[in-house]
């Protein structure tokens, strides 16, 4: 029986979680019949390494995202807000990356390593949110102590960098690990 493969469109495909996402769509080599490669008018156009070809950027606010079976969000609050509802609506399942929908009673908040059980509950609203990347990690480490103890207060501290553009950023870090 052949492998079913999944039309995917990747929103924010220009940025670094999109880029990142695609790298493991690749990587990983996911069962991908099309991939949609969607960003602002700003981006359409450009071309994206993938497989063995390129992907050419389309314009997120005029795709028809009945094409699509899954789409990945990654485009930053404000435009999951509008556009993961409309790909709902049109039949795609939404697993949205950014913290538009993580306090949402009726979307699932998901970190498969954690609770697999709650994917199924997209089915409210078809879309699968998650955690920011600090919290997916802490949970998969914690998850293995959950099971054998019982934990009564956990505390953390967050230091994210918010004053470059999230490329600067990582040339940034990458210069000082050079340095060091």
């Amino acid at each position: 029986m052949a492998e079913k493969k999944y039309n995917v469109a990747v929103v924010g495909a220009t940025g670094l979680v999109g880029r990142t996402m695609l790298s493991i769509m690749e990587e990983y080599n996911l069962p991908v019949k099309k991939v949609y490669a969607l960003a602002s008018s700003r981006s359409v156009g450009a071309r994206i390494p993938f497989k063995d070809s390129e992907l050419i950027v389309s314009e997120l606010e005029t795709f028809d995202f009945s094409l699509a079976e899954i789409g990945l969000f990654s485009p930053g609050a404000p435009v999951s807000a509008i556009y993961a509802p409309q790909a709902a609506d049109a039949g795609c399942v939404v697993i949205d990356n950014t913290s538009q929908f993580r306090y949402e009673d009726d979307i699932p908040l998901v970190v498969t390593e954690v609770n697999p059980h709650a994917i199924g509950d997209y089915k409210n609203q078809r879309i699968i949110a998650n955690p920011n990347c600090s919290t997916i990690q802490m949970l998969v480490a914690l998850n293995q102590f959950t099971m054998r103890l019982v934990l009564s207060a956990l505390m953390c501290a967050l230091i994210r960098l918010y004053q470059e553009p999230e490329k600067m950023r990582l040339r940034s870090l990458r210069n000082k690990q050079l340095i060091l």
